[in-house]
């Protein structure tokens, strides 16, 4: 996740955005195959600055482990390798399964995340801030081939190259040599050019088959190769509709690209398509905001098979945190319950609204799916939107600074979440509705990081998969599998280790919905780690495949089909 400025239109001169800024001005106006050997081992160079180690690549022999030292560049009061800086640079090899990996499960699982939290002896503050690192599941015949290697963004090379932060993250910023450096970085942030590239987010299968790692700035769209880690290069838009950032989760499919581009100008959100083989954005049509003279954050969204929701969440950006070198409690946000929540609902087709209502507050990371509601006569009568929900309470970005994730006391500080399930009616009421869609004890009250069966995405739908809670905790500790329909949820956990998101992966040719497996990557509590597979109907553990060492917490994948 990187910094989030605000989209600046040309029109706009310097000056204004320095009132606007400061408040004066009002802010409304992605190897070959190496399942045999692989016949090139190779030595691969990393920066000895930034912990990184020089290693070979190898497919049966895994190479030996050299340790950072966390008390230099990482204290860290436990033994998990999710909140340590990742040890080398990159690493692949065949892994030892226990257990049967499905024959049928054929393709690649990548997850990226943020996994370097360190430049030399300076250490990061915030799980978000962390350079990009890439994570490749291979599984073949039975087999299963792990990789994992660093995005070569602007941000991380220069990173490496200076010894030194070079551009803005989520919570941290270069500091200035004087006062003229700090002008210049001021100008180099309006333009965009001091933001980081750092794709450390998520990762897509675009439907055209290239892969683009994201994060919230626009220019952190970075094109990987799936099979070798290689980072390509930029994903550059060749439309001219400007802006610096979007939401870090697009909805992709085979047929397209959809996406929000927030504007701090004019408040308000422009919602676009792409088209696969192409490179350029259109507009559907546009959102303004109701509450607030600053929109609402859109890490992500959800969609139906005809619609577009587009939330209207009260922790807002906030332009002015934008210049403070040290972070303010919520960020680049501030939160505005006063400003209230709202929904909208625009038709995919037309880019006309069909609603906008107010809804109870709400704070959200990641929404689960949507899907239409419909009377016995087949007529649209409401959209449903499931997210994780925190209850309303910010306090959840306090608790990912690192500092606060390595320190667990076995005080229970994890903030409540749940399914929050809201219900958007489309007869013109000015109101909607926010309710949990289950019991959250079924979960443990903890409910982040979740995916769903794609054959479902916009379209009512039965299970999802999620990261919840084992009471007590700081982070969310379980693997959770919801039923929506008996609203119960099965959960898998592993004491004192964490796993990352659960990715459901479907059987080829399957008719139920539940039909695959579930793939998580976990970090154990005597600080390795090892890749998990569940069976996606009972929630069973079918295989795993020890890590050679502990991999950092990482945040999004994909599947990428074999070819």
């Amino acid at each position: 996740m990187a910094s989030l400025p605000f989209s600046v239109s040309k029109s706009h001169s310097f000056l204004t955005q320095l009132r606007i800024l400061d408040g004066s001005c009002d802010c409304s106006k992605v190897e070959k195959s190496i399942f045999g050997k692989i016949k090139d081992s190779r030595s691969i160079y990393s920066n000895n600055n930034m912990g990184l180690n020089i290693m070979n690549v190898a497919t049966k022999q895994q190479p030996a482990v050299v340790p950072l030292s966390p008390e230099k560049v990482a204290p860290n009061d436990s033994k998990l390798a999710a909140w340590s800086s990742v040890r080398q640079e990159r690493w692949q090899g065949e892994l030892s399964v226990q257990g049967e990996i499905p024959l049928w499960l054929s393709g690649t699982y990548l997850r990226n995340g943020p996994g370097l939290w360190h430049i030399g002896d300076y250490g990061f503050r915030h799980l978000f801030d962390g350079y990009a690192t890439l994570v490749r599941l291979h599984f073949e015949n039975g087999h299963l081939v792990m990789g994992h290697r660093q995005i070569e963004s602007e941000a991380y090379k220069a990173a490496k190259k200076n010894k030194k932060l070079c551009y803005r993250e989520f919570s941290e910023v270069p500091k200035p040599d004087n006062f003229l450096s700090y002008i210049g970085d001021l100008a180099n942030l309006f333009s965009g050019a001091s933001l980081t590239d750092n794709a450390n987010t998520g990762v897509v299968t675009l439907g055209d088959g290239r892969v683009v790692c994201l994060t919230e700035t626009i220019k952190g769209s970075i094109v990987i190769d799936p099979n070798t880690l290689d980072t390509i290069g930029k994903f550059e838009y060749s439309d001219s509709l400007g802006g610096l950032i979007h939401s870090a989760h697009p909805i992709v499919t085979e047929s397209e690209f959809l996406t929000l581009l927030p504007d701090l100008i004019n408040p308000g959100y422009l919602v676009v398509r792409m088209e696969p083989g192409t490179n350029e954005r259109k507009i559907i049509g546009r959102v303004g905001c109701r509450g607030g003279r600053a929109p609402g954050w859109v890490h992500s969204f959800p969609v139906t098979e005809h619609y577009v929701v587009v939330p209207e969440m009260p922790l807002r950006y906030c332009a002015q945190n934008l210049l403070k070198a040290e972070p303010t409690p919520l960020y680049k946000f501030e939160w505005h319950p006063e400003s209230k929540g709202f929904m909208h609902v625009m038709c995919k087709a037309s880019g006309k609204i069909v609603a906008s209502v107010e809804v109870p507050l709400f704070v959200t990371f990641h929404f689960i799916n949507a899907y239409e509601e419909k009377d016995e006569n087949g007529r649209v009568t409401a959209v449903i939107a499931d997210c994780c929900e925190h209850n309303a309470d910010t306090t959840i970005l306090e608790k990912l600074r690192l500092q606060n994730l390595r320190s667990f006391s076995g005080e229970d500080v994890l903030p409540d979440a749940r399914v929050g399930r809201f219900r958007i009616p489309l007869d013109g009421s000015p109101y909607g509705k926010l309710d949990a869609a289950l019991e959250p004890e079924e979960h443990g009250k903890g409910m982040d990081m979740c995916s769903i069966n794609p054959a479902y995405l916009g379209k009512k739908y039965r299970y999802a998969y999620a990261c919840g809670a084992r009471r007590p905790c700081n982070f969310p500790n379980t693997l959770t599998k919801i039923d929506l329909l008996e609203k119960k949820a099965k959960n898998w956990c592993d004491k004192g280790s964490v796993p990352s998101e659960p990715f459901f992966v479907a059987r080829p040719g399957a008719t139920e919905e539940d039909d695959g497996v579930v793939i998580s990557m976990i970090s154990d509590k005597n600080g390795g780690g090892y890749a998990l597979l569940l069976d996606g109907s009972t929630f069973k553990e079918i295989a795993r495949a020890k890590f050679p060492y502990g991999l950092p917490y990482g945040l999004h994948g994909c599947w990428v089909p074999k070819a």
